[in-house]
C-alpha cells in the first residue's frame, strides 16, 4: 500500500511538473520597424537611448534572456522593407506577457519623465510601420 501511495504521489508531481517546465521554454518575438526615409539613424539613436536600457535591465531581472538588433544588408521592395528587427528572447510566454515591472524600471532609469515621453513619442513618429512576430519552433 505504501509503495502504491508513493507511486501515486510521484505520478501527481510529474503531472504538475511537466506543464510547469513546458511554460518555462523561451519565447521569442521579433519586432520589425520601418522608418520614414532618411530617419533610420535618428530612430536607432532614440531606441538605444531610451528603450534598449529598459530591455537590458529586464535581462538583469531575468524576464528577458537576450536582445538582438539587426538591419538588412541590402534594400528590399517597399512592400517588404523593414529597417530594424529587434529579437527578444523572453524567459517564457508568461514572462513575455508580464510587463508589470517595466514602469518602475522606466522611472528609475529616466527621472525626467516628460523628456522621456517626448523622446519616445518622437521615436514612434519616425515610423511608417511597426509589427511584432511571435515565433513558434517547428519540430
Amino acid at each position: 500500500m505504501n509503495r502504491l501511495f508513493s507511486s501515486l504521489v510521484l505520478f501527481v508531481l510529474l503531472m504538475v511538473a511537466v506543464p510547469v517546465r513546458a511554460q518555462e521554454k523561451p519565447f521569442i518575438v521579433e519586432y520589425y520597424y520601418q522608418t520614414r526615409w532618411g530617419y533610420a539613424d535618428e530612430f536607432l539613436a532614440l531606441f538605444r537611448k531610451n528603450h534598449l536600457p529598459v530591455l537590458q535591465k529586464q535581462i538583469e531581472t531575468g524576464r528577458i534572456q537576450s536582445v538582438r538588433i539587426d538591419k538588412p544588408r541590402y534594400h528590399a521592395t517597399e512592400d517588404g522593407r523593414w529597417d530594424f528587427r529587434v529579437t527578444i528572447v523572453f524567459k517564457s510566454v508568461a514572462a513575455a506577457h508580464d510587463s508589470a515591472a517595466e514602469p518602475a524600471i522606466i522611472k528609475q532609469l529616466y527621472p525626467d519623465q516628460e523628456k522621456f515621453k517626448r523622446e519616445e513619442q518622437r521615436r514612434f513618429e519616425l515610423l511608417i510601420a511597426h509589427w511584432d512576430v511571435p515565433l513558434v519552433p517547428v519540430e
